[in-house]
């Protein structure tokens, strides 16, 4: 039997009621009387109808889309932060669509033009930069964007992030509070926002300590170079007895070559304090002492500020939001040993 398309008039004249009608009850935050709303939805139910959302879009001008952009999702952080990001859209009348775009300029700018072919309300931006041009660009087609988990120099965009200089200090502190003097760093990528504030916080604290850093590497936050980081870190006797690694995602692969290749425990030999606190960090095979992100008061505050610029878009200018992370104690660091 052939498939015949339902249309909206197909519904509207099953319920006894206006096209028009029809599309008010379907259109959430719009106005229609409980009678009529109900023999709408009995006459959707009964005749199977199924929205075109691309044409409501072309109708309204808004189509209930937000545009993710991403650098990558190897990193277990982002996509939690992507069901959390999509569970709250969901409830506000919204889909994610999501984007992978390198962290460079000519790829972002690519990926953020195409984007805009799609019609999106919005676009939330993950750990990937906008030049002021770009951001501009966007501005000027009406579609507001949030930086998540990554700050801009200029502020000329709405930000949210967990405190990564505060999440920085607050490693050196514990890591000093067991003892330990010869302390390392694995650096993420060194063009990021997050990795620049996370290492500044933690020398920082270091020096309040009258303490400097003794090892540094960088790993890019990608973890076969994390893994060849910790390998030049620790080729040498001299190694030191604590490392902070800027990502979870660094510091498993960090874990798994201390304790394969070089055959050091953790955390007898050596305490690894990472920095996000992704569900694996609490499995027992790392068992990772890090610094949570608060993921849940992030992602909220970010649809906050996309929901206030989606329907006030001559409303309140820019907002800054860093919220304060958490010392998150478990296994893989201990107190120095007299030995070390």
């Amino acid at each position: 039997m052939a498939y015949e398309k339902i249309t909206s008039l197909d519904v509207a004249r099953k319920a006894g009621v206006s096209q028009s009608a029809v599309s008010r009850v379907l259109t959430p935050g719009a106005s229609a009387s409980k009678k009529t709303a109900e023999k709408v939805i009995s006459a959707v139910n009964e005749l199977g109808y199924r929205p075109n959302s691309l044409a409501r879009s072309l109708i309204t001008g808004k189509s209930r889309i937000i545009g993710l952009v991403v650098a990558y999702l190897n990193n277990r952080f982002y996509p939690e932060v992507l069901e959390k990001l999509s569970n709250r859209l969901q409830k506000e009348g919204y889909q994610v669509l999501i984007f992978i775009a390198q962290n460079t300029e000519d790829d972002i700018t690519n990926v953020i033009e195409g984007i805009l072919e799609y019609q999106v309300d919005a676009i939330v931006a993950a750990s990937v930069g906008m030049s002021s041009d770009l951001a501009a660009r966007c501005q000027d087609a009406g579609v507001p964007i949030v930086l998540f988990n990554r700050g801009q120099a200029n502020e000329a965009l709405s930000s949210v992030t967990s405190d990564n200089y505060m999440g920085g200090w607050k490693a050196a502190n514990y890591l000093v509070a067991l003892g330990h003097k010869k302390i390392g760093y694995i650096a993420g990528w060194e063009g990021a926002s997050t990795q620049l504030d996370r290492e500044r916080g933690f020398v920082a604290c270091l020096k309040e300590k009258r303490l400097k850093l003794t090892h540094r590497e960088v790993g890019n936050f990608i973890r076969c170079e994390a893994q060849d980081a910790a390998k030049k870190m620790f080729a040498t006797k001299d190694r030191p007895t604590a490392i902070f690694v800027a990502s979870d995602h660094m510091a498993f692969a960090v874990m798994d070559i201390l304790r394969s290749d070089i055959g050091l425990k953790i955390p007898e030999d050596v305490s690894v304090i990472g920095f996000d606190d992704v569900s694996l960090a609490s499995y027992s095979a790392y068992d990772l002492t890090t610094i949570k992100q608060p993921i849940a008061q992030m992602v909220d505050s970010t649809v906050d500020i996309l929901l206030d610029k989606i329907n006030y878009p001559e409303g309140e200018s820019n907002k800054i939001i860093k919220i304060d992370p958490l010392l998150v104690i478990r296994n893989s660091t201990s107190t120095l040993k007299e030995t070390k």
